[in-house]
């Protein structure tokens, strides 16, 4: 099958050897979103709930430059350095994502890229 790269200056550009999102047939798989302005490359915000709507905004502009929106979402992975902001994200997330919701799992971890609070990479499935 073949693969489509996804790329828009709109979100984040790559800071390794990856791609924002690839496309193969009418599934797109976004590569994770951390809280970097797209214009600065930096992390600007310093609360999480500022992080998390950075990071829902890179995400829906990936999502876009694919053809779709945040609507197209079928799964979510929510990585979170500390799980007691649970409530928070799902206070961004509810600004970006109505009903039907996407599958989700939000998940712990230790550390992530550039010491952020959180990271989110998701599955998006076109209509055509």
């Amino acid at each position: 099958m073949e693969k489509t790269i996804i790329a828009t200056t709109s979100a984040p550009a790559a800071i390794g050897p990856y791609s924002q999102a690839v496309r193969a047939g009418n599934t797109i798989y976004c590569s994770g979103q951390i809280p970097l302005n797209p214009n600065t490359m930096k992390v600007e915000a310093t609360d999480f709930a500022g992080q998390a709507e950075q990071v829902f905004k890179n995400l829906q502009a990936v999502a876009v430059a694919a053809g779709g929106s945040c609507r197209d979402f079928v799964k979510l992975n929510i990585y979170l350095t500390d799980l007691s902001n649970f409530a928070a994200v799902n206070e961004v997330m509810k600004r970006y994502f109505s009903e039907p919701f996407p599958a989700r799992a939000a998940v712990g971890v230790a550390s992530l890229p550039l010491g952020v609070m959180v990271e989110v990479e998701g599955v998006l499935v076109l209509a055509s």
